[in-house]
C-alpha cells in the first residue's frame, strides 16, 4: 500500500465550524482523534512517528488548535467532528478502512465511530479513555477538586500563552468542567457500544491517572480507571491493554512506546 510523503492540509465546514485536517506518511490508514484541551500540535512527536508506516490523518476538534470557537461544546459536538472528517470520502479517498486512535475523550469519539460504522474501521487503539467506569469517576465529594484543577491559574497562564497558535483551546473553565462531568455519563453506557465493535481492540491506559499519591481522590480513582478495563476484557476477552506506570499525560511522555505499540496493533492483520 502507497501512502503520501508530503503532508496534505484542507478544512472541512460543518455544523458552523471549520475543522483543520492534515493528512502525510505512507502505509496502512490511521485516523488520530485528539482529546480534550489537546490539539494536532500538541501530539506532533506521536504524529510524525506514526507517518513513519502509517498513512496518518490528524485534525483538531472545536474550539482547538486550528479549528473554529463554537457556541456548544458537548460530547456529541465533537464526535460531529469527528464523523465530518470521516465522512470527506473523496478528499481522504483512503484506500482501506483506517485504524482508529484515540487520546482521551478521543478514545470515547473512535468507540462511538467504530459502533455506528464498524465496516468502515480496522481496529481501535484507545489511549487512556473509553474507560467503562463501573461507577463515576467524579462524585459530589469530587467535584470542588476537578473544578479546582479546571480553574488552576497555572494551566491558564499556558493556555493564554497558546492563545493564537496552534495549540490554543479556546474553552472556559466551566466548558472544560462540564465534559469532564458529562463524560461520566457518556462512559456508564459505553460497554453497549463496545458490543457493537468487531475488530480489534487495544488499550493503553495509565495506571496513576490521578497521580501517585497514597491520599486524597487518588488512590480510588486509580483503582476506578483499572476497574473501568478489567470489566471490559471480562465482557470482551479479545481486548488487549498495556499499562504505563505513569499519568494521563502518556500520549506525550511515551509517545515512542505508544507508536510502537501501534505498529504492531493486530488490525496489520485484517488490513493486510
Amino acid at each position: 500500500m502507497v501512502g503520501m510523503t508530503t503532508t496534505q492540509h484542507f478544512t472541512v465546514h460543518h455544523d458552523g465550524v471549520t475543522i483543520p485536517v492534515s493528512r502525510g506518511g505512507r502505509g496502512r490508514p490511521l485516523v488520530l482523534c485528539p482529546g480534550l484541551n489537546s490539539t494536532q500540535a500538541d501530539l506532533r512527536e506521536l504524529i510524525e512517528l506514526l507517518r513513519r508506516d502509517h498513512d496518518v490523518v490528524a485534525f483538531d476538534l472545536r474550539g482547538h488548535g486550528l479549528a473554529s470557537a463554537a457556541d456548544r461544546y458537548s460530547f456529541d459536538a465533537f464526535r460531529s467532528d469527528l464523523f465530518a472528517v470521516l465522512a470527506e470520502p473523496g478528499r481522504l479517498d483512503l484506500p482501506s478502512p483506517p485504524v482508529l486512535v484515540g487520546y482521551s475523550l478521543g478514545a470515547d469519539l473512535a468507540v462511538h465511530y467504530a459502533s455506528e460504522r464498524p465496516d468502515a474501521v480496522a481496529g481501535l487503539v484507545l489511549i487512556d479513555g473509553a474507560n467503562p467506569l463501573p461507577e463515576p469517576f467524579i462524585t459530589d465529594a469530587d467535584l470542588p477538586e476537578f473544578r479546582a484543577m479546571a480553574e488552576d491559574p497555572a494551566m491558564w497562564r499556558e493556555i493564554e500563552r497558546a492563545r493564537g497558535t496552534a495549540r490554543q483551546v479556546l474553552l472556559s473553565p466551566q466548558d472544560i468542567l462540564g465534559l469532564q462531568v458529562e463524560m461520566d455519563m457518556v462512559r456508564a453506557g459505553i460497554l453497549d457500544r463496545y458490543r457493537k465493535v468487531d475488530r480489534p481492540i487495544h488499550m493503553i491506559m495509565s495506571a496513576a491517572i490521578a497521580g501517585d499519591s497514597t491520599e486524597g481522590r487518588a488512590p480510588r480513582h486509580n483503582r476506578l480507571w483499572r476497574a473501568g478495563v478489567d470489566r471490559l476484557v471480562h465482557e470482551r476477552p479479545d481486548t488487549s491493554a498495556t499499562w504505563f506506570d505513569t499519568g494521563h499525560r502518556l500520549v506525550f511522555t511515551h509517545a515512542r512506546e505508544i507508536a510502537e505499540i501501534i505498529r504492531h496493533h493486530p488490525a496489520d492483520e485484517v488490513s493486510s
